[in-house]
């Protein structure tokens, strides 16, 4: 289990636990019973599909948040969505999800965006801006906890636990009508680029020949002002002081010009 004392603070009373894997809700938080991911639910998206590793890979609770703050997120189209991953490996692979876009959203007529924010554990928001054969630009980008990476509507992309021994936890703001494809990244059996770990348990990354070849660009966090993001606080403060702040999530067209050749 996590040091819990240590970890970032989101900004409400919410807590991951690890036996068994989910999160501990506080009086004043509402939120579902998880939902497991196992690891024969995602082998079809690993470099090594019969690999060892965690049976449940992550936990997954969409839709936690302030009971204060119920009817406004239902009323802003707006979801608040936790995930925890188990320590170890898939093999020499990391743990992370399978790659996926962003259904088009009934609500928007968009592929909507995400927003991450790294509570513990170190990760890896891996994205892509195609699941066809040219996968375009990908960015790897390294975030700790208190890092917020955004990924722009439209990208395929994956989360992925960059250190072994720490248990990965991460909260995002995303659309209330959230739903995931996953036919393109399936159809070329993953992501374009693999991260694997080296035996010093550093990841190298591995391109994935059923596309055609790309460049890997790895990075920090970039700066989001234009999307009115600040560094100072937790995204949940955040959307507690300004709620409007997020209204791009579920309404992506409102910084139409943001997504313009978007680095995150």
């Amino acid at each position: 289990m996590p040091d819990t004392d240590n970890l970032f603070n989101p900004g409400f009373d919410i807590r991951p636990v690890q036996n068994p894997m989910g999160f501990r809700y506080g009086a004043d938080v509402f939120g579902p019973p998880v939902e497991n991911r196992k690891l024969d639910d995602i082998r079809k998206s690993l470099m090594e599909p019969s690999c060892s590793g965690p049976d449940i890979v992550y936990a997954i609770a969409m839709d936690v948040g302030k009971k204060e703050h119920r009817e406004l997120l239902q009323s802003m189209h707006l979801l608040y969505g936790v995930v925890t991953y188990a320590a170890g490996k898939l093999g020499k692979e990391p743990i992370r999800s399978q790659g996926h876009i962003h259904k088009v959203s009934p609500f928007s007529q968009w592929s909507t965006p995400e927003v991450y924010e790294i509570w513990s554990g170190e990760a890896i928001i891996y994205m892509q801006e195609y699941a066809g054969d040219d996968p375009g630009r990908c960015f790897a980008v390294y975030a700790k906890p208190g890092d917020v990476v955004v990924v722009p509507p439209y990208w395929a992309h994956a989360t992925i636990s960059a250190n072994p021994g720490l248990p990965l936890t991460f909260g995002a703001w995303c659309d209330r009508a959230y739903g995931f494809e996953y036919e393109g990244v399936r159809n070329h059996n993953g992501i374009a680029w693999f991260p694997v770990f080296h035996e010093d348990d550093n990841i190298e990354w591995i391109r994935n020949e059923n596309y055609l070849p790309s460049e890997l660009i790895c990075k920090t966090p970039g700066d989001y002002q234009c999307l009115g993001i600040q560094k100072d606080k937790s995204i949940y403060q955040a959307f507690e002081e300004q709620p409007e702040t997020f209204l791009f999530v579920p309404s992506p067209q409102l910084k139409e010009n943001c997504w313009i050749n978007f680095i995150p």
